[in-house]
């Protein structure tokens, strides 16, 4: 059996004092002139008994929830980067008193009922959304959105999809590398991205002249990375382009399997710099963005379309960085 939660109401017959001093001390209702002992009276009570606000009824009496919905693609949430932003967004949110909730994006009528029962105060945009389905989120009624139309000068400074890419080949590039190969993920979840990923590759490839790169899809639950490393050492290549840390590893584990000297027969780049690509050995070089910057940034946009807050200052300066490290050497 559940307990019966503790309202206003019990608070004031307790203390003897109407139910609309009670209210206004418990919602710190601006313009009241209500003494400093009576204050602490109605505090102290509220503690005793446990009171706990009813927010969907606050949020009733605003016109507004305190909910901030973190909407993300369906992306597998144990990626590094993905997690880092989530963090970032979660606590700028969390510290300015509203609750960070996260859902995964799914274009269809259950996203639709579960946003209009959470009635969010905002939409928090994380990740790669196409504008069909941002027009979609608009057409049901949901919003404000973040980023809108009006971050157009944000989303300008940010680093596309293949900046980060434009990184790894360049890296293998300058390493003396001229037969390149991508490794790309198997995940259908991440599919559309990693697609992007390998043609950005390929568009780097041919900007220095090389031919385009072998693309081929992993997975350390099988044999593929063993296969594509034989098939990319008999066609003498010797760079690869991993979509993210995870496949990277994989790929320099099915290297060092079939005897291949890591980075003397091949010279493996991942992507995301996750704290697994520092420790793994050889360390894996990487790519990343400052994601946590970049979210924490979006989360304060959010916080100003809730309450008009102020605005924050200009974005971070969001640069692809390369981390070399042991899996990448000359040629």
């Amino acid at each position: 059996m559940g307990t019966k939660r503790v309202t206003a109401a019990d608070i004031a017959r307790s203390l003897g004092i109407s139910r609309a001093t009670v209210g206004y001390v418990l919602n710190n209702t601006p313009g009241q002139t209500i003494s400093q002992p009576t204050r602490e009276r109605v505090l102290g009570e509220a503690a005793r008994q446990g009171y706990r606000p009813n927010l969907a009824a606050q949020a009733l009496a605003r016109g507004r929830s305190r909910f901030i919905l973190l909407a993300v693609p369906d992306w597998p949430l144990t990626s590094f980067s993905m997690t880092s932003g989530l963090n970032a967004a979660s606590q700028v949110i969390d510290q300015a008193g509203y609750c960070p909730i996260v859902y995964t994006f799914h274009p269809d009528e259950r996203t639709r009922r579960a946003w209009e029962a959470l009635d969010p105060a905002v939409i928090l945009c994380l990740g790669l959304f196409q504008p069909a389905e941002l027009a979609t989120m608009r057409e049901w009624g949901i919003g404000p959105i973040v980023p809108s139309p009006q971050h157009q000068r944000l989303t300008a400074e940010v680093p596309s999809v293949g900046d980060t890419t434009r990184v790894q080949v360049q890296h293998l590039y300058d390493l003396g590398h001229r037969r390149l190969a991508v490794a790309s993920p198997t995940n259908p979840r991440v599919a559309a991205l990693g697609a992007n990923r390998a043609r950005a590759a390929c568009h780097s490839a041919a900007e220095l002249g090389l031919e385009p790169p072998d693309i081929r899809a992993v997975n350390h639950l099988d044999d593929s990375a063993t296969a594509a490393v034989r098939q990319w050492r008999d066609a003498g290549i010797t760079g690869v382009v991993c979509f993210n840390d995870d496949i990277a590893a994989t790929v320099v584990g099915a290297a060092l399997d079939a005897k291949l000297a890591v980075p003397e027969s091949f010279s493996i780049i991942g992507h995301d710099n996750s704290p697994m690509a520092a420790l793994f050995r050889p360390a894996i070089t990487s790519v990343d963005l400052d994601i946590a910057g970049l979210a924490a940034y979006l989360a304060h946009l959010a916080l100003h379309a809730a309450d008009g807050r102020t605005l924050p200052g200009a974005p971070p300066e969001i640069v692809a960085t390369l981390h070399p490290r042991g899996t990448t050497g000359p040629r």
